[in-house]
């Protein structure tokens, strides 16, 4: 049995602030993130799966969320015509201009969250970082590639 490489004070501070900032910012940008990917699916509708799958969330935490959405009337659900079971999310026409009308906020927050806190420097090193993360992890068998699909833009797929 190999002996276990503990981390040291610099990792685990490292290790403590990398997981405390990303929840903290992906629970801020999280309401916005369903939103944004029914507006840039086809036909503005997405499979519930395919959702909760993109967001890395359960299919019971989406059907509340889309739920939320629902009564706001930005979502409607339609049945799958191929999959009785399955469910599309869509977003409505009142969804998509209260999207568009929010995208600059998300922007704003993004910016005032991510971009705004780093120097060009730690964003070529973030993105760099993130890359090499996000290769090693889609390289794991058993990780869900919608998942990871979902973070690089299509051109670089």
């Amino acid at each position: 049995m190999s002996e276990i490489r503990w981390l040291d004070d610099e990792e685990q501070r490292t290790w403590r602030a990398f997981l405390s900032a990303t929840r903290l910012l992906w629970a801020q940008l999280d309401r916005e993130l369903q939103a944004d990917l029914l507006s840039e699916a086809p036909e503005r509708a997405l499979r519930m799966n395919d959702l909760a799958e993109a967001t890395q969330s359960s299919p019971s935490r989406m059907s509340h969320a889309i739920g939320r959405l629902e009564k706001a009337g930005w979502v409607r659900r339609e049945s799958c015509p191929n999959d009785r079971r399955g469910w599309y999310a869509v977003l409505t026409d009142e969804g998509m201009a209260t999207l568009e009308e929010a995208a600059p906020k998300h922007l704003v927050s993004v910016r005032a969250h991510l971009f705004d806190q780093l120097s060009r420097e730690q964003l070529c090193q973030l993105r760099q970082i993130s890359e090499s993360l996000l290769s090693h992890l889609s390289s794991i068998d058993g990780v869900d590639k919608c998942v990871t699909a979902a973070a690089v833009p299509p051109a670089e797929l």
